[in-house]
């Protein structure tokens, strides 16, 4: 009787784990390809709907993430499928827990240095993140749709939840870039010289100048950059931080 009730509490916590794990990355996914649909999620993990729509049912209650009506121009049968994307909490729960203490320093060089000192700063931090993947870029050649796709797979070696997607059709307009998830978007909120200095870089990486249209520290749901392809005409509008 004993053992029997100690299996059946192991059973429930194995189950709990099971689900905390299976939510995490239903939370992921919508954080490196929201806007998307419940049905999308499930394909990405091999899930049923059903099964997603449990957890999102419970990341919505936790206020993890949101839905909202799908873009406009997605058309189809029926009533349209309601879009994912990642809420504050969820956001909060991607963070590092370093978040304060790396605040507190930027703050204090601030104080010591001025914004400059902070930009200074910033300029060193992705110097470091360009030597990183550099290399892998040069190894895409010149055409800039590859050397996207390129800086989108290292950007998620560094833990940004990074994709890329056309504008026009067949990419004839360009590439936004989109970042998912930053790892130091909550400093940057505070600190808009971490964004302008990683836009700076994408310019250098990608040979074009690039323009930085939403950052999740301004409360985008995701970080978008525009790539613009050959032959198309970029927007010379300055663009937001």
């Amino acid at each position: 009787m004993f053992n029997s009730a100690r299996e059946t509490s192991t059973s429930h916590s194995d189950a709990e784990t099971r689900d905390a794990s299976t939510r995490e990355r239903v939370l992921a996914v919508i954080s490196e390809h929201g806007p998307i649909t419940a049905a999308d999620i499930a394909h990405r993990l091999g899930l049923t709907a059903t099964g997603v729509r449990r957890h999102l049912d419970q990341l919505a209650e936790d206020s993890s993430v949101t839905s909202r009506a799908p873009h406009q121009g997605k058309r189809g049968r029926g009533r349209p499928a309601r879009e994912w994307v990642v809420a504050d909490s969820g956001h909060d729960h991607l963070v590092s827990e370093y978040d304060e203490l790396a605040s507190e320093v930027m703050r204090f060089l601030r104080a010591q240095g001025g914004v400059d000192a902070v930009r200074a700063f910033a300029d060193e931090r992705v110097a470091g993140l360009e030597e990183r993947v550099r290399e892998r870029l040069d190894a895409a050649g010149e055409d800039p749709h590859a050397r996207t796709q390129a800086l989108v797979e290292a950007l998620r070696l560094e833990g940004y939840a990074a994709s890329a997607r056309p504008v026009g059709e067949d990419s004839s307009v360009g590439v936004q870039l989109c970042q998912g998830h930053c790892p130091v978007q909550h400093v940057a909120t505070e600190f808009p010289e971490l964004c302008e200095a990683e836009t700076d870089a994408f310019s250098r990486l990608l040979g074009v100048h690039v323009q930085r249209l939403a950052t999740l520290a301004q409360g985008n749901h995701v970080c978008t950059t525009f790539v613009p392809t050959p032959g198309a005409r970029p927007n010379t509008e300055r663009s937001t931080r």
